[in-house]
């Protein structure tokens, strides 16, 4: 595991003195079971985030969340399917919606920013990056 994911993730924990949406951190299986239905291998950065980070409240800032109940708000599985239909390309994981757009894992371990007005420019070299500069130091 990348030694800055970690180092930022456990600076997220600390930003965010701990608080946790109530929902429990996802298990491999489960994990497993949403790469089966979206149809992208999940690389060991993201399911170290997915195990970690997403369930952690700071900021204004929600990442989607892996759920036994596929109902649940901010869902991986539902967001995946709506960002399709408004045009995410298809090789782009979204990891996070922010009203009406997405934060996206690439094929390449990039976080890429896509707008409703179309691709944007921006992105983060690795998830690291992002959670440092968008989550922590954007809140």
């Amino acid at each position: 595991m990348d030694n800055k994911l970690v180092e930022a993730v456990d600076a997220l924990i600390n930003a965010s003195a701990g608080e946790r949406i109530r929902l429990l951190e996802p298990d491999d299986e489960l994990i497993d079971n949403y790469e089966s239905k979206i149809g992208i291998t999940f690389g060991d950065e993201y399911r170290y985030f997915l195990k970690n980070a997403s369930t952690i409240f700071f900021g204004n800032i929600e990442p989607l969340v892996l759920s036994p109940d596929i109902n649940s708000r901010g869902d991986l599985l539902r967001a995946v399917k709506v960002a399709r239909q408004l045009g995410v390309p298809s090789n782009w994981l979204p990891i996070c919606e922010d009203n009406g757009d997405y934060y996206c894992l690439d094929q390449t371990g990039k976080i890429r920013f896509w707008s409703g007005n179309g691709v944007s420019s921006e992105s983060w070299p690795t998830l690291a990056d992002w959670i440092n500069d968008v989550w922590i130091d954007g809140n």
